[in-house]
Formats: structure tokens, C-alpha cells, sequence
């Protein structure tokens, strides 16, 4: 056991104090939880509205896939200008910023007329939606234990897809049955009900347990030095390629291209194919806690979970687009369903490499270059499975097979960076081992779809 300091250790930042946890950190948590699911419904809500949203713009599937590109666009570029500001301006005012974001981008998406306007709100939607997952994982490591960071990451992205499941069973028969504007507004609500918990009650840390004042002239290059630092740590890299190369086979999916897929490829109805989006997300529910309790109980359990996944999504991915003859068995597409949904718990670990490779001080930069990475595949991904099918005359086949194409270069960086960063984390830890006294060790890290649909 080692004792907290607050100085370097050997050349590598100092242990802080842990948080005490308990009744009020899950509730100010639950609050930041609570917007990230409400985030996430409006973010998955055009993946199943995406046959309703082409006939309603009238464009084809390029443009339809402009929608999804150009919200996660925003979404990925935004990430490290958000983990900057969390660590320079505290969680409660980059959430509350989101939140009012992306409910104003939900209702404007509600009541566009035009395709170009439609564009314009879900850009908007993405903004706010990028500054809501990196605030959750500070709020859980400035409230609860280190050791419990990958199970409230797990725990967190969990709710995020509950959202992804609330868009699938509330929102899609909602919008068959009302209409576009009107489901699109009414959803808009949420936002609204989320924003008053947050204003009054969330705070960004315990009493306490603040971070470090900083020393004088530390604001000079603040932006240059904290991305600097942060992707100097190879567990930053490493955490930013686990995150690429896990987390977008099930995005796209869920997010624009899997109803289109299993209603026009696969031949099946609506209501099927809606079963089979909310078999993933119930499949990623499930994995998220299994994932969180092995992360956290077992260091070494990380790349072979992570490059597992990786592993069975790209067998089962073949499998489906390789079956002979025109459609896949139903069997086939439950496996596949239930494989996809390892994708975003899988993607959660980039954060427990970049978390333990950083300081309090730099945790919302290193979150910010981890989560970009899934969501760089996820947009390159998004694009080039429209631009194949518009060539191909709809061939998924063909469209489909980018996914092999981007997990063999995540996978070849893992492998890369593996080495060095794990040779990092070890080299930490024994530095933080020879200060004597008692204390809490050192934790592992926590993660939009993300998923969900960090």
C-alpha cells in the first residue's frame, strides 16, 4: 500500500487522495448520467428513423449517411476542445452548455423543412451531445474510489444505451404513429426535465477533494501543454486505438446502417429488424457489468478482452456477408447481434488504459483523445458504407466489408503500442510503491458508445 501524495513519485505524478463515494456521489452522479442518457436517445434517434428521414428529405443513402457523418464529425472534433474545458472550467458548466445544445439541435431537427436545415440541427445535436460523456467519467473519478473507475465507466455507458434502447421501443413506434415533427419535439422534452436537476443540484466534486490550485503561471500555454502531456502517455495512444477498433462495428450499426441493412439486404420487416437493433443493445447491457467487474478485478484481462471482441465481431461480420445465397439465417443474425453488443463495453477500455497514464488535472484531455478514436472509425465507416452502396447498387456486401478494412489497422496499433504502454503503467506503479505508508493503490481507468453510442 502506498500513501497519497501530492507531488511527483519518482518523475510521474502523484497519488491524490480517493474519494469517498457513498449516497451523494451516486446521486450528483446520477444526475450526469441522467443527461448522457437523454443525449443518447436524441443521438440514436435518427437510427431508426432513417428510412422515414430519406423519403422526408428526399435524398439517397450518401445523403442519408451526411446526417449520421456530419453529427459524429462534430461530435469527434469536439472531443478534446471538450476535454479541455472540463479540466479548465469543472463538469457542471460544460454539461449544462450540452444539455442546452442538444435539445435545442433536437427540436430544430423536429421542425426543419429543409435537408440543408436538418444538417445544421443534428451538427448542433453532436456538439452538445460531445460535451456529455467525458463530464460523466470526471464526475466518476472526482466522486468515487479508483477502484471502482471501470465498473461506474461500464455502469455509465450502460445507461447510454438504455437511451439507445429508449429510441429503439419508445421512439420509433412513437414516430410511426404521430409523425416526424411531432415525435421529434415531444422528445425534445427531455431535455428539459434533465436541465433542471443539473442547474440545481450537480457539483463537480466533494468537498474537499477539489483539484489542485494551480501554481502561478500555469495558464500560459495551458491548451499546447495538456495535449502535449496527454499524448505523450503511450496509455493515451493505446487507450485512443482499443477505442477506434472496438466501439464503430456496432455504432454504424445502430446508428444509421443496420435497419436499412436487415430490411433491404436481409429481406426482413420493420418490426423484426427493430427486435434484432434492440437484441444489440440488451446484448451490451449485459456485457457492460461482465466487462466492468473483469477490468476491475483483473488488470491483464484488458487486451485480450478488447482484441477478443475484435476478434469474434470480425468472424461473425463474415460469416453473415459471406453466407451463400441472398440472406443470412435468422440464427446467424442473433449471433451477430449478440456479438455486436460486446462492441461498446469493449470500447470502454481504452479509458482504463488513458486514465491511470494521466493526472486529475489532465483526465478530461486524455478521455477527449481516447473517445475521438471511435468515433474517427465510426465516421469513416458511416461514409464510405453510402458511397459503396450508391456505387455498388445497394451491394451490403461490398459495402460492409470497410469494417475488416479498419479493425486490421486498429489492431495493428494496439499491437504496437501494447508493449510500451504496459511497460509505463508498470514502471508507475513502482514508483508509486516505494512511498511508505497506508493508502488506497492506485485504480485502473474508466469510458460514448459510447456509445455508445459513446
Amino acid at each position: 500500500m502506498t500513501a497519497p501524495v501530492n507531488g511527483p513519485v519518482n518523475g510521474f505524478p502523484g497519488i491524490p487522495a480517493d474519494p469517498p463515494g457513498g449516497r451523494k456521489a451516486v446521486a450528483v452522479w446520477g444526475i450526469g448520467v441522467a443527461v448522457y442518457f437523454v443525449a443518447v436517445i436524441f443521438r440514436t434517434s435518427l437510427g431508426v428513423a432513417g428510412l422515414d428521414a430519406a423519403d422526408r428529405f428526399h435524398v439517397n443513402a450518401s445523403a442519408l449517411a451526411t446526417f449520421s457523418l456530419l453529427q459524429l464529425l462534430v461530435y469527434a472534433g469536439m472531443q478534446i476542445p471538450v476535454g479541455l474545458m472540463v479540466d479548465r472550467l469543472g463538469t457542471k458548466k460544460v454539461l449544462t452548455l450540452g444539455a442546452v445544445l442538444f435539445t435545442v439541435g433536437q427540436l430544430g431537427f423536429a421542425l426543419s423543412p429543409s435537408y440543408g436545415m436538418a444538417l445544421a440541427a443534428r451538427a448542433l445535436l453532436g456538439c452538445g451531445d460531445a460535451m456529455t460523456f467525458i463530464s460523466v467519467l470526471r464526475l466518476g473519478t472526482r466522486w468515487f474510489p479508483a477502484r471502482r473507475g471501470p465498473l461506474m465507466a461500464q455502469l455509465a455507458g450502460l445507461v447510454g444505451m438504455a437511451g439507445n434502447l429508449v429510441s429503439t421501443l419508445v421512439l420509433a413506434p412513437v414516430l410511426h404513429g404521430v409523425g416526424w415533427t411531432a415525435a421529434f419535439a415531444g422528445s425534445a422534452v427531455a431535455g428539459l426535465v434533465v436541465l433542471v436537476p443539473l442547474v440545481l443540484f450537480l457539483r463537480d466534486h466533494p468537498e474537499g477533494h477539489g483539484p489542485a490550485p494551480r501554481t502561478a503561471g500555469a495558464s500560459g500555454g495551458f491548451v499546447r501543454r495538456q495535449i502535449r502531456e496527454s499524448w505523450a502517455e503511450p496509455g493515451t495512444r493505446l487507450g485512443l486505438w482499443v477505442h477506434f477498433t472496438t466501439q464503430f462495428p456496432a455504432m454504424v450499426f445502430l446508428l444509421l446502417w443496420g435497419m436499412p441493412f436487415l430490411v433491404e439486404a436481409q429481406g426482413l420487416s420493420r418490426t423484426t429488424a427493430g427486435g434484432l437493433l434492440t437484441l444489440v443493445v440488451a446484448s451490451n447491457m449485459a456485457l457492460g457489468l461482465v466487462y466492468g467487474q473483469i477490468v476491475g478485478r483483473r488488470q491483464s484481462a484488458r487486451i485480450p478482452l478488447a482484441l477478443g471482441t475484435v476478434g469474434l465481431t470480425a468472424l461473425l461480420w463474415a460469416a453473415v456477408l459471406g453466407y451463400p445465397g441472398d440472406r443470412a439465417p435468422m440464427w446467424l443474425l442473433v449471433t451477430l447481434c449478440l456479438v455486436l453488443g460486446g462492441c461498446g463495453p469493449a470500447s470502454m477500455i481504452g479509458f482504463d488504459f488513458a486514465r491511470p497514464a494521466n493526472p486529475a488535472e489532465r483526465q478530461g484531455t486524455a478521455s477527449g483523445i481516447t473517445n475521438m478514436g471511435g468515433f474517427l472509425a465510426s465516421m469513416t465507416t458511416l461514409l464510405t458504407v453510402g458511397i459503396l452502396l450508391d456505387a455498388t447498387g445497394d451491394n451490403y456486401r461490398i459495402a460492409f466489408s470497410t469494417v475488416f478494412v479498419l479493425e486490421a489497422v486498429g489492431v495493428l496499433n494496439i499491437l504496437r503500442l501494447r508493449p510500451l504502454a504496459l511497460a509505463r503503467e508498470s514502471e508507475r506503479e513502482r514508483a508509486h510503491a516505494t512511498v511508505p505508508g497506508p493508502a488506497a493503490p492506485p485504480g485502473p481507468v474508466p469510458t460514448e458508445p459510447g456509445r455508445a453510442l459513446a
